[in-house]
Parts: C-alpha cells; sequence; structure tokens
C-alpha cells in the first residue's frame, strides 16, 4: 500500500489592525505610506484612520481590532481616548515613536510595549517582528 503525503496547512492569522496617531505631523508620508508599501499590507487589515479623510472612531470600532499600533510621538487628546478604550477592552497596544522625541509617560499604563524608529524602513521591519511574535503566541 502506498502513503499518501501529509498536506500540512498553514494557518496565517490575519489581524485587523488599528493605528493611531496624532493629526500634528505628516503621518501620510511617515507613517501610512511606509505600512501601505510593505508586505505587512497584503498580511493583515490596517484601519489608518485620516487615510480617505477623517473616520468617525468609536468603542465599536477600536472592539473590532486585534491590535493598536499607536505613533506616540507627538501627544494628542484624541489618541489618548483611543487607547483608554482599547485598555479598557483589552486590545493589546504596541507604541512606537521616534527616535529623538519624548512620548508621554503615562502611556506605560496601558502599553508593556515600545518600539523605538530610526526610519519608515526601520519602523516597518520593529512592527513586522512584533507581529511575528503575536502571531506565534496565539
Amino acid at each position: 500500500m502506498i502513503q499518501q503525503p501529509v498536506k500540512w496547512q498553514v494557518e496565517i492569522l490575519l489581524m485587523k489592525i488599528f493605528v493611531t496617531h496624532a493629526s500634528s505631523f505628516n503621518f501620510q508620508d511617515e507613517l501610512y505610506k511606509p505600512l501601505r508599501e510593505s508586505s505587512l499590507n497584503q498580511e493583515h487589515e490596517f484601519i489608518l484612520p485620516q487615510e480617505n479623510g477623517r473616520l468617525e472612531v468609536d468603542k465599536e470600532l477600536i472592539k473590532s481590532c486585534n491590535l493598536i499600533i499607536a505613533e506616540v510621538s507627538h501627544p494628542s487628546t484624541g489618541q489618548g481616548i483611543e487607547l483608554g478604550w482599547a485598555d479598557m477592552l483589552d486590545i493589546p497596544i504596541v507604541c512606537i515613536y521616534k527616535e529623538g522625541t519624548n512620548f508621554s509617560p503615562a502611556l506605560h499604563y496601558v502599553s508593556k510595549k515600545f518600539l523605538m524608529y530610526t526610519s519608515g524602513e526601520n519602523m516597518i521591519e520593529d512592527i513586522t517582528g512584533v507581529l511575528r511574535q503575536y502571531v506565534l503566541s496565539n
């Protein structure tokens, strides 16, 4: 009797990731563009709230996400509200910040994961590493 080869199935975890940030910097070029041009954009669903105008963000949208990526180089009251909702809903939060900037120490109350980046490419590498860890742990 000839044994049939075993077929392996690889399950890819498509995550819905909300990206929060201040409006006071060039987020289109510095944040959105690197994310959309990366391979991560093919692997996960990124919600970029100001990509096509301003998206109305509420608790239900945050609740539907698996992960929050917070660009925290620039202070933002709206972002603070979104991060408060995510924390309340137990949605994991990864904070990223550009080298040379200072973020609010209060962010340590909502996140344990902070990544400093130096460029768009470096930012994508760091986010890729975190997403791999997240996928492997779930």
